[in-house]
């Protein structure tokens, strides 16, 4: 059988180490999809039910694995629907390769059926973005993409044409015209070197050393490095604070951790920002600069690969480029110990409070059952080497305050994109890459009704991933950030009826229930938990629990009061859930 492009694609995938590619057929990418079937002993094809999902599920991969997410979409209307994805990928900075087909050269500029030009609308997203016209060009630009996606951090995109995955692999259409001489290429990326230069680390030790309080900001990019982040944090009798996407750096629990930064943050990482004067950002791009100290009043000591990203949120003293943990490896021995833990244990002490007030409000007592108290459910239930996905909304705010990271246990969301949809795909593409793990998909319904679909998927491939859904019948985020506006909510609420997820779940062939009593949770978590295949936990829980900032400013808080006085239609019941978070603090005090 004559070798075709397409599979000369997919086999050089697999020289790239590439095992799994995440996608949904269509007549665009036929010749892609028999470049697969010829190749399925070394690379499998994921079915999905839209190509969004695919785009999320190979970009959650390339995050939890660190190599390369492969997703696959058709011409047209399929590779836009792959769009979003993308860009939770460029956002988020892993390596992504999007293949996509394209209508026949014959027809390319005729408007025929479906013709958007891809490579065109993927001129923003996609680091590396080529249309092959030639079978020479395969296998060279494969490798120019996957190490374009490995060397940026980003998203690549090929896009096919019909009759150019079909044609004769290597084979010159235009042999008359000019001999072939593609570039002799080769299925190799090796990272660059990573440590900081001698002159750099030195000047960043004097700015450290001359601190008196300083704060660690631990981002995503300090992954792998939490026990060297601790040491620093130890010598510099320095507190942690972690983004969101960095909530796995160091255990919840450990004695530098103050939690997250910010609307979904915890009051000691706010008030701590106010009272540094040195900073040391580790792997971080933290792109909510308002929450970060006042430009000028801190010194900063920053750590990231790329230097670009370098001094884009605060002016930056030192800038050192490297690796997070190799940086800190050859800092450390520069570092002066602190003597003094005075302004370490303030913040420890701080922390307890903050603990104890979160833990008061996980009271299985409370009807309609509290968000914070399925978190905490989770938290108790889930295993140490759990994943945890998760949506954007308040369910990021029950995750970030109520799950906590400890042993081998990691999180995912959208961080940079904060999109609504990727909560589910994400625990699919994780529990393809981790087969013998928990992966745990904790999601608002919003969420899960934009891609619920993909539960089939789980099911179909035997995958064995927990749906655990917060129900509020609305959008929350939406509902008070509408509020704290000093608008009185609007758009934000579903009426009845309401959708039956637990059923949908069972008729997809997987483990459904409905929770609606704070008493039949655990059960009902216990139960889905051990089930063999894929299970959903439809939890309803109080639609008007505030996900309140870990530090409400007045003007946050005036105008929260403003959209009561302007006829706030639940007004009622939204104080008498404020009124029961303060009485179950104060009761577990």
């Amino acid at each position: 059988m004559t070798a075709i492009v397409s599979e000369a694609l997919i086999a050089r995938l697999a020289e790239w180490g590439v095992d799994t590619v995440f996608g949904l057929p269509g007549d665009g990418i036929n010749g892609i999809m028999e470049g697969l079937r010829r190749n399925q002993g070394k690379v499998r094809f994921v079915l999905v039910h839209h190509e969004e999902a695919a785009a999320f599920m190979a970009t959650a991969y390339a995050k939890a694995t660190g190599r390369v997410g492969v997703c696959l979409a058709t011409s047209g209307p399929g590779g836009i629907h792959l769009a979003n994805g993308l860009y939770d990928a460029k956002l988020d900075h892993a390596p992504v390769l999007a293949i996509t087909g394209m209508q026949e050269t014959s027809v390319l500029g005729t408007g025929y059926q479906q013709e958007v030009h891809l490579d065109r609308l993927y001129e923003d997203v996609a680091e590396y973005n080529e249309m092959v016209t030639n079978p020479a060009q395969l296998p060279g630009l494969v490798d120019l993409a996957v190490r374009t996606a490995y060397a940026r951090r980003g998203v690549a995109h090929l896009t096919i044409p019909n009759d150019i995955q079909v044609a004769d692999a290597g084979k010159n259409p235009w042999p008359t015209v000019a001999p072939a001489h593609a570039p002799a290429t080769s299925p190799v990326y090796l990272s660059p070197p990573v440590r900081p230069r001698d002159d750099d680390l030195n000047a960043a030790a004097r700015v450290l050393n001359r601190g008196e309080r300083i704060a660690i900001l631990a981002g995503i990019g300090a992954r792998g490095a939490g026990p060297l982040v601790e040491r620093v944090a130890e010598v510099l009798g320095a507190p942690v604070i972690k983004t969101l996407s960095g909530k796995m750096v160091i255990p919840d629990d450990s004695p530098f951790a103050t939690g997250g930064l910010g609307l979904l943050g915890t009051a000691p990482s706010a008030e701590l920002v106010d009272d540094i004067d040195t900073l040391l950002m580790l792997g971080t791009n933290f792109p909510y600069t308002k929450h970060l100290p006042e430009p000028g009043k801190v010194a900063v000591v920053q750590i990231d690969t790329d230097a670009a990203r370098i001094g884009s949120r605060m002016p930056t003293d030192v800038p050192l480029v490297g690796d997070v943990g190799a940086s800190l490896t050859d800092l450390l021995p520069l570092l002066r110990t602190r003597d003094d833990r005075s302004h370490l244990k303030k913040y420890q002490d701080k922390m307890s409070d903050w603990r104890s007030k979160m833990a008061a409000l996980e009271s299985p007592d409370r009807d309609p059952i509290a968000p914070q108290y399925l978190a905490h459910l989770l938290d108790e239930l889930c295993t140490d080497d759990s994943v945890l996905t998760c949506d954007s909304g308040t369910i990021a705010t029950w995750a970030a305050r109520h799950w906590n990271i400890r042993a081998r246990r990691e999180f995912y969301l959208s961080g940079n994109l904060a999109t609504m949809a990727p909560g589910l795909p994400y625990a699919i593409g994780i529990q393809h890459a981790y087969p013998d793990r928990q992966v745990v998909a904790f999601i608002g319904d919003g969420g899960f009704a934009m891609l619920m679909a993909e539960f089939h998927t789980a099911v179909w491939h035997g995958l064995p991933i927990k749906v655990v859904i917060n129900n509020n019948a609305g959008l929350g985020q939406i509902l008070w950030e509408q509020m704290v506006l000093g608008y009185p909510e609007h758009g934000v609420r579903f009426g009845d009826p309401q959708p039956d997820y637990a059923g949908w779940a069972r008729s997809a062939g997987g483990y459904g229930v409905r929770v609606e009593k704070a008493g039949d949770l655990p059960d009902a978590l216990r139960t889905a938990f051990a089930t063999d295949g894929p299970a959903l936990v439809d939890v309803m829980v109080d639609p008007n629990e505030p996900p309140m900032p870990g530090k409400v400013t007045y003007e946050q808080a005036k105008k929260f009061a403003g959209a009561f006085l302007r006829g706030q239609p639940h007004k009622a019941a939204i104080a008498t859930t404020l009124f029961k978070d303060r009485v179950q603090q104060l009761k577990d005090r």
